[in-house]
């Protein structure tokens, strides 16, 4: 496919057609949930855009970073098949994901159907005051991820880390202030440990103002650590989870056995470890639906109670199109039990408290 081309169909801004996002229903693409107990609504799949940036930016994944021409074809599939949402990050590729996201946003769609979600943590100057979540890093980097972005307001503004050096008040007022600004519409907080993420939440409560309302954590088939303590805090909590790495790097939509650019350059693969058991099951289970092993991977992730939306990075068409299509991938008991069979979470020795009152019962 050449660069900046789509294929026939895919030409035409959405923003000229019908739109469709909205809640028409699966039939008309894919399905849309609540995020948490917020009114918020997105697709049951976001879009990635780690992968978008200047391909000259130096950074740790420019060896799989893709321009703005091949990312406008992917931007365009989602669109065409319902998808409204769209994760970034100041971070990436030095803020020019940031850049071609909103760039290809604006151009193909309107603002007030989509989601946009991006991110705060690391520094992105050379500064003592740079990166974290203080009150003056965040009032400086929400407009400068605004600038880059070319819109108003962001719909999810997320830490990206939490802050150990900051106190939680500094925070969670600092963002709730950013809202009552106008600047940003809800809170969403990523990767951290289950007891900070309840620490600001707590705080927040304390102090009234905005609580977090999504978790952005690293869950999948290969990793499920996250099933121990934070899943079920978010689910008691009524937080939306959306994954990222929902393919595990790419290892759960491959045979173990094949490399790919990114697997030969993306060094954090390396912790998920011996995974051929849950690989192969996965390929069994996709070799017998007919299907490619990311709809199997993906429409497993989806059928988790506490996912709102997985996160799919991409940096081809066929990779969003999967991911749409694994939407309606219903997968029986009995596969998910085969999945689930081959990663169980780690048993860390104990038992929870429900485990134990129904054993003293018994």
């Amino acid at each position: 496919m050449p660069a900046g081309s789509c294929g026939e169909g895919r030409t035409a801004p959405v923003a000229e057609r019908r739109p469709n996002v909205g809640g028409w229903g699966k039939d008309e693409g894919v399905e849309y949930k609540n995020v948490g107990k917020s009114g918020l609504k997105v697709s049951a799949i976001a879009v990635g855009c780690m992968s978008f940036g200047d391909t000259g930016v130096g950074t740790a994944h420019s060896g799989w970073v893709i321009d703005a021409a091949d990312a406008e074809c992917i931007v365009k599939t989602a669109l065409d098949g319902g998808v409204n949402f769209f994760d970034t990050a100041n971070v990436y590729s030095a803020g020019t994901s940031e850049e071609i996201t909103g760039r290809l946003l604006r151009k193909l769609a309107r603002r007030e159907e989509l989601v946009v979600a991006t991110k705060l943590f690391q520094p992105m100057r050379r500064s003592p005051t740079a990166g974290g979540l203080s009150r003056k890093e965040i009032m400086f980097e929400v407009d400068q991820s605004l600038r880059r972005l070319g819109m108003d307001y962001i719909d999810l503004y997320q830490v990206h880390r939490w802050d150990v050096e900051t106190p939680a008040e500094e925070t969670m007022a600092a963002l709730h202030d950013v809202i009552r600004a106008g600047k940003v519409l809800y809170i969403g907080a990523s990767s951290m440990r289950a007891w900070q993420f309840a620490k600001a939440q707590y705080t927040a409560d304390l102090g009234g103002w905005t609580r977090f309302i999504s978790m952005q954590n690293h869950y999948n088939l290969l990793y499920r650590l996250e099933e121990l303590e934070m899943i079920p805090q978010c689910q008691d909590q009524g937080v939306g989870v959306i994954p990222f790495s929902p393919l595990a790097r790419g290892r759960l939509a491959r045979d173990p056995d094949e490399r790919t650019q990114r697997s030969e350059v993306d060094g954090s693969a390396s912790r998920y470890g011996d995974s051929k058991r849950t690989v192969d099951r996965v390929g069994e289970i996709a070799a017998e639906r007919g299907l490619p092993r990311a709809q199997i991977a993906l429409a497993w992730l989806m059928a988790q109670p506490a996912v709102t939306a997985p996160i799919v990075g991409s940096t081809k068409v066929r990779h969003i199109e999967d991911a749409i299509a694994a939407t309606g991938v219903d997968l029986s008991q009995a596969e998910l039990d085969k999945l689930s069979g081959g990663s169980p979470p780690p048993d860390l020795g104990y038992r929870s408290g429900g485990d134990v009152l129904r054993a003293r019962r018994a």
